[in-house]
C-alpha cells in the first residue's frame, strides 16, 4: 500500500449527498483515520458543496484514477456507466475500490470481482445493500462457517414508507407516493423504487455473496407496488396480515430462486412491524438458524458509514475482496418461478349474484388449486358488484398464473384486481 507520510491515499468519484458526507468524514480532524484525500471527480466543478475543498475537485477522471498516490478509489457516482468503466480501470491499475453502486454491481459484479482477484486488490461494497446495516460483512465474515439457506428482506426504504403510510392512514398509492416525494424519501421519478428495480439490484448482490449464484437482474422475478391499493391493505389487515415489498432468495435442490414482489406478511412476525424507511434482512444459516438485521437503509449518514467502514478495513490491512462467489467452482443455477409453492391472496370484482362462486371455484379446481377461504367485502349495490377475496392453500406458481388468466375471461368477473403471494414463516 502506497502511504504518503503514513496516510492511505484516497481518490473519490462523485461528491453528491453521499460523497460530500464521505469527504467530511475523511477530513474530520478528530477522526485520526490516517487517510489522505488527493482528488475528487465531479460533473460540475462550480457547484457549491459544503465542507468539500474546491482545490481537490476535477472533471477529469484521469486526475483521480491515474494518481499514483491513491491506494483506494471510492465510487459514489451511482448509475451503470461511466461508473463501471472507472471501477474496472482502477482495479486493473491495482487500486482497491470501495463502492455503493448497486446497479453496476448487479449488472457487472462478476466482471469487477474477477478483476479484483486477478489484480490482488479488494472490491468492497457494503454500502450497496441495506445502507448502514452491515449485512454483507455478516455474510462474508461472521457466517463463513454457515451454509446460507435463505434470505428474506425489506431493502427499499421508499416502498416500505409508501406501504406503511397506506396501511396506517388508508391513503391511496398515489397520495402516499406524493407524500414520500415531498419528504424527500422518493425521487421525482420513482420508477427504480416503486417498480422494484432497486430491490432487484440489491438482491442480485446478496445472492452472489450468499449462494455464489450469478443472479443477474433479468433472472430475478420482479413486481413493484403500483398495483397495491388501499383496499388490499385494509383487507389484508382483516385477514391478519400486512403488505410488504420483499426480496427473497432461497437455495433448493435445483438451484437458487430469487424474487422481489409484494407479499402478505403475518401481522404477528417482526417483518410486519418494519415500518417507514427502515430496512431489515433475515438470514438463515444451517448452523446458526435465523439471524435478524435492521436499521436505516438509506441516507447520507448510513451510506457514508458503510463506505468508510470498508475504507478503514482496507487501510488497516483487513482486506475483504468480495471474491467469495468467484472462488466457488460450482455456482448454483438460478431457477424460475414456475415451481414455487406458496399461498395466494386473490382479489376479484365480481357480479353479485347466484352461481358466481361456483364458476370461480371451477377455475381453481381445474388448475388443481385448493381454496382455503372466500370472503366478500365492499358490495356496490347500484352496479351489482362485490369484492371477493380468495385465499388459497399452497399452490404451484404456474398453476396460479393459468388460473388467473382464465379468471380474467369469466363473464362473472368484472376484473381480477390483484394477486399477491402470502409469505408464510415456516418456509421462505
Amino acid at each position: 500500500m502506497n502511504r504518503q507520510n503514513g496516510a492511505t491515499g484516497i481518490g473519490l468519484l462523485g461528491a453528491g449527498v453521499v460523497g460530500s458526507q464521505v469527504v467530511r468524514v475523511i477530513l474530520d480532524p478528530d477522526a485520526n483515520n490516517q487517510l489522505s484525500l488527493n482528488g475528487i471527480l465531479v460533473r460540475d466543478i462550480e457547484r457549491q458543496r459544503d465542507g468539500v475543498p474546491s482545490e481537490l475537485l476535477s472533471t477529469d477522471p484521469e486526475m483521480v484514477l491515474s494518481d499514483d498516490r491513491n491506494d483506494i478509489i471510492i465510487e459514489v457516482m451511482g448509475g451503470e456507466e461511466p461508473a463501471r468503466s472507472y471501477m474496472a480501470a482502477a482495479l486493473s491499475a491495482g487500486k482497491h475500490v470501495v463502492t455503493a453502486n448497486k446497479e453496476a454491481l448487479a449488472k457487472h459484479g462478476d466482471e469487477l470481482t474477477n478483476l479484483a482477484v486477478q489484480n490482488g486488490v479488494s472490491l468492497s461494497f457494503e454500502a450497496s445493500v441495506g445502507g448502514g446495516i452491515p449485512v454483507l460483512a455478516v455474510i462474508q465474515d461472521s457466517l463463513t462457517a454457515n451454509r446460507i439457506e435463505s434470505i428474506r428482506a425489506i431493502i427499499n426504504g421508499t416502498t416500505n414508507y409508501i406501504l406503511s403510510s397506506m396501511d396506517e392512514s388508508g391513503m391511496s398509492f398515489e397520495d402516499a407516493l406524493s407524500e414520500a416525494q415531498e419528504l424527500g424519501y422518493a425521487e421525482a421519478d420513482p420508477t427504480a423504487d416503486v417498480d422494484a428495480h432497486d430491490a432487484v439490484y440489491k438482491l442480485s448482490i446478496l445472492a452472489r455473496l450468499a449462494f455464489g449464484a450469478s443472479a443477474s437482474p433479468d433472472m430475478i422475478h420482479r413486481e413493484g407496488i403500483r398495483n397495491i391499493g388501499a383496499k388490499d391493505l385494509r383487507y389484508a389487515r382483516a385477514l391478519g396480515f400486512t403488505v410488504k415489498l420483499l426480496a427473497i432468495a432461497r437455495a433448493g435442490p435445483d438451484g437458487v430462486r430469487c424474487r422481489v414482489h409484494p407479499a402478505l406478511v403475518p401481522a404477528d412476525v417482526p417483518m410486519a412491524n418494519v415500518n417507514g424507511v427502515l430496512n431489515a434482512v433475515e438470514l438463515n444459516g444451517d448452523l446458526l438458524g435465523p439471524l435478524w438485521l435492521q436499521g436505516r437503509g438509506a441516507g447520507a449518514g448510513p451510506t457514508a458509514s458503510a463506505v468508510m467502514g470498508d475504507v478503514l478495513r482496507i487501510a488497516k490491512g483487513m482486506l475483504s475482496n468480495g471474491s467469495k462467489a468467484s472462488e466457488r467452482t460450482n455456482a448454483p443455477n438460478v431457477v424460475d418461478m414456475d415451481d414455487l409453492q406458496v399461498r395466494y391472496y386473490v382479489r376479484l370484482t365480481c357480479l353479485d349474484r347466484f352461481g358466481v362462486l361456483a364458476k370461480i371455484a371451477g377455475v381453481f379446481g381445474d388448475a388443481t388449486i385448493s381454496i382455503a377461504s372466500v370472503l366478500q367485502f365492499d358490495a356496490d349495490d347500484e352496479r351489482g358488484l362485490a369484492d371477493l377475496v380468495i385465499m388459497t392453500h399452497p399452490s404451484r406458481e404456474a398453476s396460479m398464473q393459468e388460473a388467473a388468466s382464465r379468471l380474467r375471461q369469466l363473464d362473472v368477473v368484472a376484473s381480477l384486481e390483484n394477486l399477491i403471494r402470502v409469505e408464510d414463516y415456516d418456509t421462505v
